[in-house]
C-alpha cells in the first residue's frame, strides 16, 4: 500500500494544509481556555476534534 505524502498533492492543497497546520495549534488552546472556563458538550466535542486533527498533523497523517 502506498502511503500519502503531502508532497505529493496538487500546489494548492499543500498551501492550505500547510495554513490550517499553523492555525490549529492557537485553536486548541483557545478552545482549551473555553472548556475550562464553560464547558458545554459542544465545546468537549470541539476540542476532541481539534486535539484530533492536531495529532494528525504532528503524525504526518493529513
Amino acid at each position: 500500500m502506498k502511503r500519502h505524502s503531502r508532497y505529493r498533492m496538487p500546489p494548492w492543497v499543500r498551501k492550505c494544509c500547510f495554513v490550517l497546520e499553523a492555525c490549529i495549534t492557537p485553536l486548541v488552546i483557545f478552545q482549551l481556555l473555553r472548556t475550562l472556563l464553560f464547558p458545554t458538550p459542544l465545546d468537549i466535542l470541539l476540542l476532541g476534534l481539534l486535539i484530533g486533527l492536531l495529532l494528525a498533523f504532528h503524525l504526518e497523517l493529513l
